[in-house]
C-alpha cells in the first residue's frame, strides 16, 4: 500500500480546538528568549554547567530557532563574566544566528561589565535590567516611586548611551499598581528603552491577568507615541502550573516576545518550559517551516548539564511520552504501520507525532499487553514470533506488575528457544 494517504488529515481527525475560538495566534514577527542558562540556574537544586556544557547548549538553542538567549548576570562574578564573553565569542566565530542578552540590575555596575563584554566580542548585548515595582517589594525594601524611577532611569541611560538596546524588566508586574506602572513604562520609553518586560515573577496569574496587563501596556505604548517602536515581553513563572498556558495567550494578547526555558526549570516551580511552547505552537501551524527535531537533544543536554532528572511522564522527552504496553493500543498503532502509513501509525494514538520533533512510538511488553505487542517486540529484533515463544513471554508479563525489560523478555527468548 502507498505510504500516502488518499484522504486529507481532517478527514481523520476532527479537531474541536477550532470550534468557536476563543482567539487565534496570528503569525507575526514574534521572538522566542530562551532564560535557561540564566533564570533557569537560579533554581536551588540544579548545577552551574561548565563552559563546554553551556556552548553546546547555545549551538542547540539556535538549531531549534530560538532567537535570542540570556547567558548569565556577567556583573555577577568573575566566572559568570568569562562565560558570558566566551559565549558571545562562539556565537560570533560559528556565526550562529543566535542573538545574546544579559541581565543586571538597574545600577551602573552590572551594566557596565554588559558593554565591556560588547565591545570585546564584537556583538550586540541587549541588556535586561530588572527592578521590582510591586507594593508588596516596594515595602520589604523599603523603595518608594522616586528611588525606584531614579535607579531605572540612571541604568537605561548607561546602556543607552553605550549603544546597547535595553529592555525595561518590572520585577512582580503581574501584581503592581496600574499607576506605578505607567509611570515607569513611560519613563524607560523616554529614556530609549525599545522593550517592556511583564514579570510574573511569583507565578501569580491568570490568562485573565496576562490578557489586562498585556492590554494595559500596549495602551500605554501607544498612547505614549511608540507604537511598533517599543515591543512587549512575557515573563512566566509556573507557581499554579499555568506558565505554557500564560505564555501562549502572552502571544494571542500581542505580546512580541515569549521567554521559557529548556524543561521549565527556574526559580522554585520553574518558569515556562521552551519546548513546550514551542511544541504547542507547531501543532497549531504557525512554526510550519521550522524543525525541531533537536528539541530531544536541547532537553537531555539541558538536563544532564544542569543534574536534572526528567520525570518519565513529562510531555515530549519524558521515557514514557510515546511508549505503550496497553494490548488494544499497540494492536491500533501495528496495525496502522501494518498499512504502510507512517503518519497514520504516529497519530493513531497520540496527540503529538512523535516523528515530528525526532522521537518515535514504542511498543512494550507487560501486564496489560497482549499477542501484538510481542509479535512486534520479536519482529523488530528479527525473531522468529512462534506460537510458543509468544505465549511464553506473555505468560511471563502477566505474572509480573511492571513492564519487562529487554534483559527479561531476552531470556525466555533463550529458555524456549533453547529447549
Amino acid at each position: 500500500m502507498s505510504a500516502t494517504p488518499d484522504f486529507r488529515s481532517d478527514d481523520l481527525i476532527y479537531d474541536w480546538n477550532e470550534i468557536g475560538r476563543k482567539g487565534r495566534l496570528i503569525p507575526r514577527d514574534v521572538t522566542f528568549f530562551d532564560e535557561t542558562l540564566r533564570d533557569g540556574l537560579q533554581n536551588p537544586s540544579v548545577a552551574d554547567p561548565n563552559i563546554e556544557q553551556k556552548l553546546k547548549l547555545i549551538h542547540l538553542m539556535s538549531k531549534i530557532g530560538i532567537h535570542v538567549a540570556d547567558i548569565g548576570l556577567p556583573g555577577s562574578s568573575k566566572r559568570a563574566f568569562d562565560d558570558v564573553l566566551r559565549m558571545c565569542r562562539e556565537i560570533t566565530d560559528n556565526r550562529l544566528p543566535l542573538g545574546v542578552a544579559c541581565a543586571g540590575r538597574t545600577v551602573a555596575s552590572d551594566i557596565t561589565p554588559m558593554i565591556e563584554i560588547s565591545q570585546r566580542a564584537g556583538i550586540p548585548v541587549e541588556v535586561y535590567c530588572f527592578i521590582g515595582s510591586s507594593p508588596i517589594r516596594q515595602l520589604a525594601e523599603d523603595w518608594d516611586l522616586d528611588t525606584i524611577v531614579k535607579r531605572s532611569a540612571e541604568a537605561i541611560d548607561v546602556a543607552v548611551k553605550a549603544g546597547l538596546p535595553v529592555a525595561y524588566v518590572t520585577e512582580d508586574t503581574t501584581r503592581s499598581r496600574p499607576d506605578m506602572l505607567a509611570t515607569l513604562f513611560k519613563m524607560a520609553i523616554d529614556h530609549g528603552a525599545s522593550r517592556l518586560c511583564l514579570c510574573d515573577t511569583v507565578g501569580h496569574a491568570t490568562p485573565d491577568g496576562v490578557r489586562n496587563l498585556i492590554s494595559f501596556t500596549k495602551a500605554i505604548i501607544a498612547g505614549h507615541g511608540s507604537d511598533g517602536k517599543v515591543r512587549i515581553d512575557w515573563h512566566g513563572h509556573n507557581d499554579r502550573g499555568l506558565a505554557l498556558e500564560n505564555a501562549l495567550w502572552a502571544l494571542e494578547f500581542g505580546a512580541d516576545r515569549v521567554h521559557g526555558t529548556a524543561l521549565g526549570i527556574g526559580e522554585r516551580v520553574g518558569n515556562a518550559a521552551m519546548e513546550l511552547i514551542l511544541l504547542n505552537l507547531k501543532l497549531l501551524g504557525l512554526l510550519e517551516h521550522q524543525d525541531l527535531t533537536h528539541m530531544l537533544e536541547y532537553c537531555n543536554t539541558a538536563a544532564e548539564a544542569v543534574g536534572w532528572q526528567i520525570p518519565i511522564n513529562y510531555p515530549l522527552v519524558g521515557r514514557d511520552a510515546f511508549r505503550t504496553a496497553t494490548g488494544v493500543h499497540a494492536a491500533a498503532i501495528i496495525k496502522a504501520q501494518g498499512k504502510g502509513d507512517a503518519w497514520l501509525a504516529d497519530r493513531i494514538y497520540s496527540g503529538v507525532p512523535a516523528g515530528m520533533f525526532g522521537r518515535k512510538q514504542e511498543i512494550c511488553v507487560g501486564y496489560m499487553s497482549g499477542a501484538s505487542n510481542v509479535n512486534f517486540w520479536l519482529r523488530q529484533r528479527r525473531i522468529e514470533p512462534s506460537k510458543e515463544l509468544v505465549e511464553a513471554i506473555l505468560k511471563k508479563a502477566k505474572g509480573s506488575s511492571h513492564i519487562l525489560s529487554d534483559e527479561e523478555i531476552l531470556a525466555v527468548v533463550d529458555e524456549v528457544n533453547g529447549r
